[in-house]
């Protein structure tokens, strides 16, 4: 009787070792997915941002050429 208790003890523990492994894997591609979509969004953002720097410059551009026209033909129109 010793000896199947024995091998019953064990076969309990390695199902909880193997369980454990199963659990652990698993927190681990969660996080991996939520690491994966954090940083999609932050991408996303990033680049958002990006693109509006990008058309702030070309508005500053077209503002000041369109000052330095109008400055230059007030000045012909005074001549």
């Amino acid at each position: 009787m010793p000896r199947g208790r024995s091998t019953f003890t064990k076969r309990q523990k390695e199902q909880t070792r193997q369980q454990k492994q199963r659990d652990k894997a698993e927190r681990r591609s969660q996080r991996k997915q939520e690491k994966a979509v954090a940083g999609s969004v932050d991408e996303m953002a990033e680049l958002r941002a990006n693109a509006a720097e990008q058309a702030a410059l070309f508005n500053l551009g077209n503002e000041d050429t369109s000052t330095e026209l109008e400055s230059v033909s007030s000045d012909h129109v005074r001549d």
